[in-house]
């Protein structure tokens, strides 16, 4: 890969090889569940999940009613809703990660 692709591709990265200096970034939410793994080849899509819905709550309770949608229609076990409803219960609403605001994707894309 050339140097200039390699900036391109990895700005953050390639500043800190450049300047010597690391950063440290701080981690705002941890997911319990990891999505399944796509075969090679196999083209992206995106359907948001639990998780994405919850971050975009303002309120515990708000993440709840989602929680308990989602339960009812079937796209979560009764094991996942608990144990969603457990961290955030103990761990609270942004254990999930940041809050994702309006027009989240066209800023972030969706690869986050």
């Amino acid at each position: 890969m050339e140097r200039k692709d390699f900036e391109k591709a990895f700005p953050a990265l390639s500043d800190e090889m450049a300047t010597g200096e690391t950063k440290t970034y701080r981690i705002a939410g941890v997911r319990q569940e990891m999505n399944e793994s796509r075969s090679p080849g196999e083209k992206e899509t995106y359907l948001p999940d639990v998780v994405d819905y919850i971050r975009r709550c303002d309120t515990v309770s708000q993440a709840v009613e989602i929680i308990e949608y989602l339960l009812k229609r079937g796209e979560l076990t009764k094991s996942q809703a608990s144990s969603i409803k457990r961290q955030l219960k103990s761990e609270g609403l942004r254990s999930f990660g940041a809050k994702k605001e309006r027009d989240y994707y066209l800023h972030h894309g969706i690869g986050e």
